[in-house]
């Protein structure tokens, strides 16, 4: 489990206690597939990620109305490790090659983790997290890799995002 629970994330978005506004930025890092050819991105990925996956990420959300933080965090949102999150920021510690390793394809899909933003209103769905890091930009960190023609595949030993050593804990 994260910093949140999904009741601490209810109470959270539930009302600012600052303006008692009900709209918030939910500032998280959640799990992002993209494929890749040659080592470039086709294309800007689509989120892999569950609600829970979603709050167990959050390190802050602040209130739209007034700018009150509401939580925040600078523990790593993956492994907990303290002062984690400014590492984050980081390039990723697992680069993409080129070509896979093992039969020289040209395609890889690549699972990373991706800080997002959400702007949400308490008691609506939110909408889909806008990325604000992308395969190559520092804080989008790799976790793991597959060719697509053959089995060859790889994942990031220590903390992807911190680089804090293994083990890691269970994620939701």
């Amino acid at each position: 489990m994260g910093q949140l629970d999904e009741a601490g994330f209810a109470a959270a978005i539930a009302g600012c206690a600052g303006c008692g506004g009900t709209g918030f930025e939910i500032t998280t890092y959640i799990d992002r597939q993209v494929s890749v050819m040659l080592g470039d991105p086709n294309d800007d990925g689509r989120w892999t990620y569950d609600g829970e996956k979603l709050i167990d990420g959050v390190s802050r959300i602040t209130c739209l109305g007034c700018r009150r933080v509401g939580f925040s965090s600078d523990a790593c949102p993956r492994c907990h490790a303290p002062g984690g999150l400014a590492l984050a920021a980081a390039p990723s510690r697992l680069a993409v090659p080129p070509r896979c390793p093992a039969c020289r394809g040209t395609e890889l899909t690549v699972i990373g983790m991706a800080p997002a933003m959400v702007r949400t209103t308490a008691g609506t769905r939110p909408p889909p997290p806008t990325p604000s890091a992308l395969l190559g930009d520092d804080g989008f960190h790799v976790m793991a890799m597959a060719c697509d023609d053959c089995e060859w595949a790889t994942v990031t030993d220590p903390c992807p995002l911190c680089g804090a050593p293994a083990p890691l804990r269970e994620r939701p």
